[in-house]
């Protein structure tokens, strides 16, 4: 259960949401007929061992409900406090969305990152606002709302995918959102700078684009970076953050381009693995794979990963001076923790 009533969700909200939030993909067994507990215990160890504050447990991958609920219960109980987890509202329609918040209640999420379906065809703010409201008034946690042009909001509500004047009503309305990220109208800087000018003094504003949290940190005060594949850069994200917290911008300037080869290869390679507004979370695991996590197969349906990308991906690292893994890529399909 959540720290934190209801009516003290922004208050928690504002002392305790800081940090860097990464994401983890759940891990299935070789012969993917369930979560390998293994690879999930690992791939926390190696959360803590970075230095992140937290991470989204996915749920955008071919996985059943009470599957996710074994994978949350497993990272949790791993983490033993040490961590703090989103739950991640990305299911097929309402109804499941809103018996996937019991779970996340039951698992020591904290926070609700709130997704849209991919058969959600709102044509108007308010069928957004009823199915945001909706989510809200289901659970006790805290829910971070996050406008982005995945949901195809753009350009029929409006550009910015969410805007203000329909988040000014939910937050009137939705004690329990706390937090926004704030990507609307990627890749715009002007999502975020719009929330934090309207809403930064209300609910925690969450910056979490890697190049804009090192550039916007040293302009304005940023807290949260949440939640973002930031474990393909290993330590180095929650380091850029600190010196940020510290004000030493000239050394975080200075990783921001020690980083900029591999920020380049990430970038060229999402213009190929990212199609259909659906991220290629198969993408986001080899990614982490090659900074030590676990890796391992997903199953149908899943966007898939080539050489050419995983190439690319890799001597983006090498070239930014990092130590990303060797092993062949047959590797990554296999896992670090195969079961038998």
């Amino acid at each position: 259960m959540a720290s934190y009533t209801r009516k003290e969700a922004r208050d928690w909200a504002r002392e305790h949401l800081k940090g860097v939030i990464n994401v983890i993909i759940p891990s299935f067994t070789s012969d993917l007929k369930g979560i390998n507990e293994q690879a999930v215990r690992h791939d926390v160890r190696k959360q803590l061992e970075f230095g992140f504050d937290g991470a989204l447990l996915v749920s955008e991958v071919a996985i059943t409900l009470p599957e996710y609920r074994q994978f949350c219960q497993i990272a949790y109980d791993e983490a033993a406090g040490r961590q703090m987890f989103f739950h991640h509202s990305s299911w097929s329609n309402l109804e499941q969305a809103l018996e996937a918040l019991k779970v996340a209640e039951d698992t020591g999420a904290e926070v609700v990152l709130l997704s849209y379906p991919p058969n959600f065809y709102p044509e108007s703010e308010q069928d957004i606002y009823d199915y945001t409201k909706a989510i809200c008034d289901a659970t006790k946690l805290g829910v971070m709302l996050f406008p982005m042009y995945l949901w195809g909001f753009s350009p029929r509500i409006h550009p910015s995918d969410i805007p203000v004047s329909l988040i000014r009503r939910l937050l009137d309305d939705c004690p329990n959102i706390v937090s926004i990220k704030a990507e609307g109208g990627f890749p715009s800087i002007m999502g975020i700078v719009e929330c934090y000018r309207h809403f930064g003094k209300e609910v925690v504003i969450s910056c979490p684009i890697e190049g804009e949290l090192a550039a916007l940190g040293q302009l304005m005060p940023i807290e949260l970076s949440a939640t973002s594949d930031h474990e393909y850069y290993g330590p180095m994200i929650p380091r850029i953050f600190k010196l940020l917290q510290e004000k030493q911008y000239d050394e975080a300037t200075r990783l921001y381009w020690q980083l900029h080869p591999a920020r380049r290869a990430k970038g060229a390679a999402a213009m190929q693995l990212h199609g259909g507004a659906f991220l290629n979370r198969m993408g986001w695991k080899f990614q982490a794979w090659l900074q030590g996590y676990s890796g391992g197969p997903l199953r149908q349906p899943t966007l898939r990963i080539h050489d050419q990308q995983m190439n690319m991906l890799r001597k983006g690292l090498t070239d930014a001076g990092l130590k990303p893994s060797m092993d062949p890529f047959r590797e990554f399909f296999i896992g670090r923790h195969p079961t038998r």
